[in-house]
């Protein structure tokens, strides 16, 4: 059985918490909990980038979960093509480390267009299955 949720998120920095709740409160239901600190830390991490990078002004962004069969797929939709790359951070840099986390974390991640303008960025991560809702 497939699973799928979505919710937007406005332009503000307090989205990336309510993201994260969201993708936990899914998780939960879902029963699903085994990947959920990595899967958290993803939601996090492409949230904030989608909200900095990824949105033209005043724009939100999109988090999609699907879940099938043991996968679970996180989607952060938003506004500009611009394609992010994962790059080193210096160790005294505060930020540019998100996608080495995502990569490191998640089983496969990509960015694909999307219509009429913007991108999504997934990640899939493999679970043990058994979604109940």
């Amino acid at each position: 059985m497939i699973e799928t949720v979505q919710r937007f998120f406005g332009a503000r920095p307090e989205s990336v918490g309510q993201a994260r709740e969201f993708a936990s409160e899914t998780l939960a239901v879902w029963g699903l909990s085994e990947r959920i600190d990595d899967i958290r830390l993803c939601v996090s991490e492409l949230a904030t980038n989608a909200l900095v990078h990824g949105t033209v002004a005043d724009h939100g962004f999109l988090v999609r979960l699907d879940a099938e069969d043991d996968v679970v797929r996180l989607e952060v939709h938003d506004s500009r093509r611009r394609r992010p790359e994962p790059r080193q951070a210096a160790d005294t840099d505060c930020s540019g480390r998100g996608l080495v986390l995502v990569a490191a974390l998640a089983d496969e991640w990509g960015v694909q267009d999307r219509t009429p303008l913007g991108k999504i960025v997934w990640s899939c991560f493999k679970t043990a299955g058994g979604t109940t809702a």
